[in-house]
């Protein structure tokens, strides 16, 4: 990409796209085309093709999606599926339509089979069956990706679907009924010290072992490889490195000053036991993550506490 290049974010104003979008004006990328959801429906097929017909952008970045955590995937599943497939369909089509130079697809870890091998490669891909809890939007993600190498084989676009391994930092939800887990911890323990609670209660077991990536990261590495000359069509995004959710609990709960308990709800449920990427092919490119885990919640707890906490 050239610093003048017309580069869309769909999606600027969630979790992923606002990074992406801090991140390439950082880097002084002078003509970046964003759009509110009232200014661009992105449901809307005729409201998308009048858009590129007229933006006319050279590359796009597709941080535009229906997400939430199990609680969420559980209790909307129509809307998880019927949403991300339409609004992926409409920008990956009008992208071909209208001659984009490299389409960047944001997929995500939970693509991957429940129970493969540790740590994941890109291949493992629909080689077994995926994660109940959240299989409508894995699955509108996977149609996503192989509509991307389709179009790739059928019409030689250069669409790149990336696999970004659990995402926080700021500009996170903090809903508790359909936040991801570090955003919902981040709330509960503060909450629970603010009431001087003498216990938090953990859904699950505690032991699934998950993988946490920051969107200052997730931002710098979707840049890093739209600037690749060549890139590979399916690319695994995130640190290599896993902790139990206990073990985040307790780090959490030590960050925010909380003094209780955590107890653990077994009937719960505990989603994938482990999730961690194989990161090897995006090392390969020289690219690696710069935030540490601690550190980068420490930022998003003072984050919470500034934005959310305030009369």
């Amino acid at each position: 990409m050239k610093k003048n290049s017309r580069i869309y974010v769909a999606g600027h104003g969630g979790l992923v796209g606002s990074a992406i979008f801090r991140k390439l004006q950082a880097d002084g990328y002078k003509n970046i085309i964003v759009r509110t959801h009232e200014e661009l429906d992105l449901l809307n097929a005729s409201a998308t093709a009048d858009f590129f017909k007229k933006e006319k952008p050279e590359y796009v970045f597709d941080a535009a999606a229906k997400v939430g955590g199990i609680f969420a995937n559980d209790t909307y599943p129509a809307d998880f599926i019927y949403e991300n497939l339409v609004i992926q369909n409409n920008l990956i089509h009008q992208s071909y339509l209208n001659g984009v130079k490299r389409f960047l697809f944001l997929g995500s870890a939970c693509v991957y089979p429940r129970t493969c091998p540790q740590p994941i490669k890109e291949e493992y891909l629909l080689t077994s069956e995926l994660e109940s809890t959240n299989q409508p939007y894995a699955i509108a993600k996977i149609a996503g990706i192989i509509e991307c190498q389709s179009y790739n084989r059928q019409y030689g676009t250069d669409f790149v679907a990336v696999m970004p391994t659990n995402v926080y930092g700021p500009n996170d939800n903090f809903d508790p009924k359909t936040s991801h887990v570090i955003a919902a911890l981040v709330r509960k323990f503060h909450e629970a010290k603010v009431a001087k609670s003498d216990r938090v209660v953990l859904w699950g077991s505690g032991t699934p072992r998950r993988e946490f990536l920051h969107t200052d990261d997730l931002a710098d590495a979707c840049v890093f490889i739209m600037n690749q000359e060549k890139a590979p069509n399916l690319l695994n995004i995130g640190t290599g490195v896993d902790m139990t959710i206990k073990e985040l609990a307790e780090m959490i709960g030590r960050i925010s000053g909380f003094e209780g308990k955590i107890e653990l709800d077994t009937s719960k449920p505990d989603g994938t036991p482990r999730r961690l990427l194989d990161v090897s092919r995006l090392h390969d490119l020289g690219w690696h993550h710069k935030i540490d885990i601690e550190d980068g919640v420490k930022v998003i707890y003072d984050y919470f506490v500034e934005n959310f906490t305030k009369p």
